[in-house]
């Protein structure tokens, strides 16, 4: 009877530190799926931003390609500004 009893306690015991355990993994992974959840949502904000950035620059460049090509426009030099005279 006692080797039963021990043979009891000890399974008790081994189920007690596998559910202690288990709850720690839990909480664990919760919070790194909590993390890796607020990590999405930044890198999806910045994902974002550097859309509009992008977005952005692309117009400014493409006025400036249409400048160029389509009306002739050129970038100014310290030359024509100090004679007054286009070259």
């Amino acid at each position: 009877m006692a080797k039963i009893n021990l043979l009891l306690i000890l399974a008790v015991l081994a189920s007690g530190l596998v559910l202690v355990h288990t709850a720690y993994e839990s909480r664990r992974l919760f919070t790194e799926r909590e993390r890796a959840k607020a990590e999405g949502q930044r890198l999806a904000a910045d994902a974002e931003r550097l859309k509009a950035e992008r977005h952005a620059q692309a117009t400014n460049l493409r006025v400036e390609q249409v400048a160029r090509e389509r009306l002739g426009m050129r970038l100014i030099s310290p030359a024509v500004v100090a004679s007054g005279v286009a070259r």
